[in-house]
């Protein structure tokens, strides 16, 4: 086999590049997938969220009016969360799960959490799993 050393060395250009290339991708990839402690979905003692985006059943993207962008929820460190809706919630960071019962109900709703960071946190529809609302800090 008769390598050149020109061959040789577009081989290893190629090569330096993609392996740089993967590097920035997977250094700049997304939060998907990440879920912190608890802290992080009520700060030091209340977080206030606004939804940034949401998606329907199908995965399509929902437009947001500009009542749904100004709604907020804060979630307080003693198990509490206000808003449109008030009540106490239970989060499981093992499960990836955040259980919420509005006040003066028997019935909650559970939601899958995809990401949970400082500054991001998606709820997902347990049911139909491409249905999703991503929120971030306020």
């Amino acid at each position: 086999m008769n390598l050149s050393h020109v061959s040789f060395r577009s081989y290893f250009t190629s090569l330096l590049s993609v392996v740089a290339l993967l590097f920035i991708m997977s250094s700049c990839g997304s939060d998907k997938g990440k879920v912190e402690e608890v802290n992080k979905l009520y700060g030091s003692s209340s977080k206030a969220w606004v939804t940034d985006k949401q998606t329907d059943a199908a995965g399509s993207k929902v437009k947001q009016d500009a009542a749904a962008q100004d709604q907020e929820i804060s979630f307080a460190s003693n198990g509490t969360y206000s808003g449109t809706q008030s009540g106490k919630y239970v989060f499981d960071q093992t499960a990836k799960t955040i259980t919420m019962t509005p006040e003066g109900s028997t019935t909650s709703n559970t939601f899958n959490i995809e990401t949970l960071t400082d500054g991001k946190l998606t709820l997902v529809n347990p049911n139909s799993p491409e249905s999703k609302l991503m929120l971030k800090a306020k």
